[in-house]
């Protein structure tokens, strides 16, 4: 997919991230899930504008010998996000194969540089789409009250651990863009 088709798409798929500086329940959604949506796909939609451009060399970069890609760091978005989608619908963790697909990509580090490599920054934006798209189906299948439950088997809420969620993209963001500033 062309990097501006991919950037059309992901407006469409997000149109609240044209609506800068106000936060707002996206439709379809229950009100605190809605507010969170929103941020959650304006976070995506800002490092998506960050990274979209990206030739070959600058999505397999490496700041130094520890550092981290740019397009494993996407990957990583994505590999969280199933996590938590797992985590907090189905009450559990990675089964065997999925830890096979995402695993390098949660871990990053020496096994992310060896094995998250060599594909085009379409291809990590495309895996983190498809994780997203299933995100938000299963966000509009519960209402604030399930939000405020507990995960089974944790201490935290749905709430928190969507918040986490975006705040995890945060933090990433803010790495992404610090190694583009560092490019060759």
């Amino acid at each position: 997919m062309k990097a501006s088709l991919l950037l059309l798409s992901l407006l469409f798929l997000c149109p609240t991230i044209t609506n800068a500086q106000q936060i707002k329940p996206e439709k379809g959604y229950s009100p605190h899930i809605g507010v969170v949506v929103q941020m959650l796909d304006d976070l995506k939609g800002r490092v998506t504008r960050s990274v979209v451009n990206l030739d070959q060399e600058g999505t397999d970069f490496l700041l130094d010998d520890n550092a981290n890609r740019i397009g494993a760091m996407i990957l990583h978005l994505a590999a969280t996000e199933k996590y938590y989608q797992l985590y907090t619908f189905e009450g559990r963790g990675f089964n065997r194969a999925e830890q096979e697909e995402w695993g390098a990509a949660m871990d990053l580090g020496k096994r992310g540089r060896e094995a998250l490599k060599g594909k085009p920054i379409s291809y990590y934006l495309e895996r983190w789409t498809e994780v997203r798209e299933e995100t938000l189906r299963l966000l509009k299948t519960q209402d604030d009250k399930w939000f405020s439950a507990k995960v089974k088997g944790s201490s935290m809420n749905n709430h928190w651990a969507w918040y986490h969620v975006m705040e995890h993209q945060a933090n990433h963001m803010g790495q992404i863009r610090l190694i583009i500033g560092r490019l060759p």
